[in-house]
Parts: C-alpha cells; sequence; structure tokens
C-alpha cells in the first residue's frame, strides 16, 4: 500500500525504473509541494539509486540560501513565477550530483492568491546538466489545497519522465 494515489505511484514507479535504466540521478526543489515529489519518488523501492536529494525551500530565504535564487528575482517576480522556478531548478541541479532537477513553487491555497496570481497557480521547472530546460505554469483553480498539491506531483513527475526521453 503506498501513501500516494496509484497513478502517481506508478508514475513515480515508472521513473524509478528509467532513471536507474539510464543511470540517471535526480534532485527536487519544492516550496508548495513540501517534499511530495521526493516523498512520492523514496516511497518506490530502489529508489536511492536515482534520488540525491531534495530541497524543501518554503520560504524567499530558504530559496536565496539553499538554491541560490536571487533576491532580484524574488523581489521583481515574486516567488510564484516562471523565472524564479527557473532558478529554483538550476540550484538544486548544480547543488547535487542530479542529472535531472525539478522545481515547483505555486500558491495552493486557501489563501495567498490575488487576481495576478490566483489559487491554485503553480510554476515548474525542470533542468538537466545537458542544457535542456522545460517550464509549466499550471493554474489548477480553487481545487482545494490537497488536490492542488497532489496535481503538481502529477505534472512533476510527468515533466520528468519527458526530460528523460528528449
Amino acid at each position: 500500500m503506498s501513501l500516494f494515489p496509484e497513478d502517481i505511484h506508478s508514475a513515480a514507479a515508472a521513473i524509478i525504473r528509467d532513471f536507474t535504466a539510464a543511470g540517471l540521478m535526480i534532485s527536487t526543489a519544492e516550496s508548495c509541494t513540501g517534499g511530495l515529489i521526493a516523498g512520492a519518488l523514496t516511497e518506490i523501492s530502489g529508489s536511492s539509486a536515482v534520488v540525491d536529494r531534495g530541497f524543501v525551500t518554503y520560504t524567499n530565504t530558504a530559496k536565496i540560501e539553499m538554491l541560490g535564487v536571487q533576491e532580484q528575482t524574488l523581489l521583481g517576480f515574486g516567488a510564484v513565477s516562471e523565472e524564479t522556478a527557473r532558478q529554483m531548478a538550476h540550484g538544486a541541479l548544480f547543488r547535487s550530483r542530479a542529472a535531472i532537477a525539478i522545481a515547483v513553487t505555486g500558491i495552493a491555497g486557501p489563501g495567498g492568491g490575488s487576481a495576478e496570481k490566483p489559487i491554485g497557480l503553480v510554476h515548474l521547472a525542470a533542468k538537466s546538466r545537458t542544457g535542456a530546460l522545460v517550464h509549466r505554469k499550471m493554474l489548477y483553480g480553487d481545487i482545494g489545497r490537497s488536490a492542488v498539491r497532489l496535481a503538481t506531483v502529477r505534472t512533476a513527475l510527468e515533466m520528468l519522465h519527458s526530460l528523460l526521453a528528449s
């Protein structure tokens, strides 16, 4: 039995299998998911061959200190932005032994949203050492905190798999 829904468990298992076969490692940089992506991956037996490390950087200070996100980026674009997600992915990649890093930052709710940045807005970025970079802006809507977080995990796992295939 898994802590996660079957679709997330299956997606994580496929990532562990495929990254193991490729001999590649992953790092995660998580804000709104609070470690759930790393948790889904490490739910799978054998994940230690794939998961190098995870950064939970919930505050701006943590993003700066742990991932090297530029303070100017946070001031100019905000914590929930494409620019911040990209810098988080870059920091997670180059502060680890991973070949690919995934980063997420968003507003899970129920509070914290605005007209420009509504509840359910999440920016995800995945970066590889080959230079490939993928960004997705998701607007899940005000579907509830847990639903936003789980939807983000699903999207992140899908992005990791697609970046491996590229």
